[in-house]
């Protein structure tokens, strides 16, 4: 198996400072992490940069122009309470986005079955018209509409397993029969939505979990609703919202599961990909707060990407 790596150094120059959680140590750990040896075979490629014009198919035009527009001012721009910007925060961010557009062509095009987006600024809190939670572009939801309309498939599966409901991406195809969302998540923590009964037109599986939720019953969420779900859906690629922020030492979250948790759920839905989709599976990271934990937790998803 093939996988390749998207990123950029110029998704480094989002720092809003001042102790922000979303900061660029997350991914320099990251870089510094897949140094090893382990990862020489990693396919890696520098992300691109999307246009505005491949932005305004998920999201409003107006508000994609007044985020580029506010990130022109001087000094850290408040978007909300968690989400600044600042002059060169549109470099990583249309990077970030850039990444998962070509992820979804190279993966379209067999040069690798699988691939990782190291993007930030992440994305799945953002929806059509709103940042909030460190997002401003969807990212995941930018590559499957580019897989949708540019590549005609016509059944895409998102798996978000951070720790916060991916309640952009959920707003932005709760009613698009093409995509079926699932998402485990820690209930009643920010941004407080993703409740079980929100189900979309039968395309949405929420999966609220207890805080000091641990491994056992994370995996007992994706053995007995995630994967017979996606199994009823027979997706044609999967994407997958890659939060680390359910980590241990994550104090973000409140939830205790460790690495080889992760390697669980990565394992069971690339099973997913390769019984339905040919293999063809894209992560992007999404949260993950604790750069070391969350350089850890990268490398062992990317192991088992790298072993399927």
């Amino acid at each position: 198996m093939t996988t390749l790596f998207y990123s950029h150094q110029e998704c480094l120059k989002h720092d809003p400072g001042g102790g922000y959680p979303e900061s660029p140590e997350r991914l320099s750990q990251i870089f510094e992490r897949l140094n090893d040896p382990e990862f020489g075979l990693l396919l890696r490629r520098k992300a691109p940069k999307i246009d505005a014009k491949q932005i305004s198919r998920v999201h409003d035009i107006d508000y994609v122009q007044s985020i580029m527009q506010s990130s022109r001012a001087t000094g850290i721009v408040d978007i909300d309470g968690d989400t600044k910007l600042m002059q060169h925060s549109p470099d990583s961010i249309l990077r970030s986005a850039g990444a998962v557009i070509a992820a979804v062509d190279d993966v379209m095009s067999g040069s690798a079955n699988n691939a990782f987006c190291a993007s930030r600024p992440p994305g799945h809190h953002a929806s059509r018209a709103q940042a909030m939670g460190f997002c401003f572009f969807n990212n995941v939801a930018l590559g499957v509409h580019h897989a949708l309309e540019e590549h005609g498939l016509e059944r895409i599966a998102i798996v978000d397993f951070d720790v916060h409901h991916g309640n952009g991406t959920q707003s932005i195809f709760k009613n698009d029969a093409r995509v079926f969302f699932a998402s485990t998540h820690q209930w009643m923590i920010f941004p407080k939505t993703g409740a079980a009964d929100e189900t979309g037109v039968g395309n949405l599986l929420n999966v609220p979990l207890a805080r000091g939720t641990k491994g056992d019953r994370f995996r007992q969420a994706i053995d007995e609703q995630v994967i017979p779900a996606l199994e009823e859906f027979a997706p044609e690629m999967v994407f997958v919202s890659a939060g680390f922020d359910a980590h241990i030492a994550d104090t973000v979250g409140g939830m205790k599961l460790v690495d080889s948790d992760f390697d669980y759920a990565t394992n069971a839905v690339s099973d997913i990909a390769d019984k339905y989709a040919g293999g063809r599976l894209i992560s992007v990271l999404e949260g993950g707060y604790n750069p070391r934990a969350l350089a850890s937790s990268v490398a062992s998803h990317l192991r088992v990407l790298m072993s399927r």
